[in-house]
């Protein structure tokens, strides 16, 4: 019983840093950063690099507490927190690996405005922010539904 406690307290604060550092780049630090640099590249250039940081605590911290879960619940089918958190980083996987790099490629390219360039890099830059604010509600929804153990 102790041990399966300690699983538990370590997945609420691997839950509590990830989704606490989703929530706080996303909604605090990102656009303070817009709106008080007045380099917007600049600006950018450090929001990018904290959705990078983000998503890697999300992979470490997903992964855990995933394999945690899978490990505790005997019901791992029907289990709707662990499909949850595979969605979610599903989600990460996708935003990082996949369109991360291709707004990178689109923003060594040149972004004119009104350009075609700029038009996909917006497309990509409102899938991102969908993706990301997802994760933040999905997120919550973990940290709110607890499970009776």
């Amino acid at each position: 019983m102790k041990q399966y406690l300690n699983q538990t307290s370590g997945e609420k604060i691997l839950l509590t840093i990830w989704i606490g550092a989703l929530w706080t780049v996303g909604f605090l630090v990102v656009p303070t950063l817009f709106g008080t640099l007045e380099d917007k590249q600049l600006a950018g250039m450090l929001a990018g690099k904290m959705f990078t940081a983000v998503s890697y605590i999300g992979l470490f911290a997903g992964l855990i507490i995933l394999l945690s879960e899978a490990k505790i619940s005997r019901q791992f089918k029907t289990n709707k927190r662990i499909w949850l958190l595979a969605l979610m980083l599903l989600i990460v996987f996708i935003g990082e690996f996949i369109i991360q790099p291709q707004m990178s490629g689109l923003k060594q390219a040149g972004l004119l405005s009104s350009s075609e360039v700029s038009q996909q890099f917006d497309q990509l830059h409102l899938i991102a922010t969908a993706l990301y604010m997802l994760n933040c509600l999905f997120g919550l929804i973990l940290i709110i539904y607890q499970p009776q153990k």
